[in-house]
């Protein structure tokens, strides 16, 4: 009722310095008592050049402070692509299910509230203990290094390298096998490559690692260091064209000028600016955003509990001397 006894009396429009556009309809009330009504509508423009009075500047100011509320910054850390990179699901949209992925991280947490999974990267030299029926003690430890890390889900998986007997050998685990027992990180590092499936055309001396190694501890917070090592690679014939990949990892090759002529021949460097490539291989920082945040708190609240029992192991209680 009040609206139908109001007349358009007059328009006002103008910018604030914060982009903000303010649209003042003044009606004029009908009845003996001339009131004025005043009703300001906000709405969000780029740019003006038409500013408003100080007097009103400083009042849409005000109601605007107060309406806007200022953003939650996300406690998800930025590398935890790095740190859980089987929780991002399989970038290839004919595989994707959303809730066959759901389900996968539910059973993942589930499982990570049961074994401890360190964060560890290719080049990262670990300790897996899984079980084994055949084994005199029903288990076995297989210590090497992190030659690549592959998969996403409940299917990621990752292969340890280590040379026993002058013999090099290989163990391929599931990261959420049941049948595994513990993992250890003897020593977190990083390699200037992301697979290091060249060490099998490597001499021993890069894949070979003490079984009874002991763990080195790196400061809590400090960052993860990266091995620049360079690796000289066997006379060929090799399991790999390696001249043809890239690799920062590997020393000079020495072979012939022909080998390099026909990987420049064979080499594809437009393909880093295909963006529509990179994208179907990458899931978008929206969506990782989103998968991080539903799963980072129980993970967080593993990783604490985790800490705590630690702590109960490694303190002794004192007793007195009768």
């Amino acid at each position: 009722m009040l609206l139908r006894n109001l007349n358009f009396h007059r328009f006002q429009c103008g910018f604030t310095p914060g982009s903000i556009q303010y649209f003042r309809i003044v009606f004029k009330h009908t009845s003996e008592i001339n009131k004025y009504i005043f009703l300001v509508f906000r709405v969000s423009r780029s740019s003006s050049n038409v500013p408003l009075p100080d007097a009103q500047q400083s009042s849409d100011e005000s109601v605007s402070d107060k309406q806007v509320k200022p953003e939650r910054k996300s406690v998800v850390p930025s590398n935890s692509r790095f740190i859980y990179p089987e929780f991002l699901p399989d970038p290839k949209m004919e595989w994707r299910n959303s809730l066959r992925e759901k389900l996968e991280r539910m059973d993942m947490i589930q499982r990570r509230k049961h074994i401890d999974i360190p964060e560890f990267y290719v080049g990262s030299i670990m300790a897996v203990s899984s079980s084994n029926p055949h084994a005199p003690n029903k288990a076995t430890r297989f210590v090497g290094i992190c030659i690549q890390r592959l998969g996403c889900g409940l299917r990621a998986n990752f292969t340890l390298r280590n040379v026993i007997k002058h013999i090099g050998t290989e163990m391929k685990y599931q990261l959420y096998d049941p049948t595994i027992q513990k993992i250890e990180v003897l020593r977190l590092e990083k390699r200037l490559d992301d697979e290091l499936l060249y060490l099998r055309d490597a001499p021993n001396e890069y894949s070979t690692f003490d079984e009874n190694m002991e763990a080195e501890y790196l400061p809590e917070g400090s960052p993860v260091p990266v091995n620049p090592l360079m690796v000289k690679l066997k006379p060929r014939p090799w399991r790999a064209r390696w001249e043809r990949k890239d690799m920062k990892g590997l020393a000079d090759l020495g072979l012939e000028e022909r080998f390099y002529e026909r990987a420049k021949e064979l080499a594809t460097p437009w393909e880093k600016y295909d963006l529509m490539k990179q994208y179907r291989k990458t899931i978008p920082e929206e969506e990782q955003k989103e998968i991080f945040a539903e799963v980072y708190s129980e993970l967080h609240e593993v990783e604490v509990m985790r800490k705590k029992m630690k702590r109960k192991k490694v303190f002794i209680k004192p007793t007195k001397n009768v």
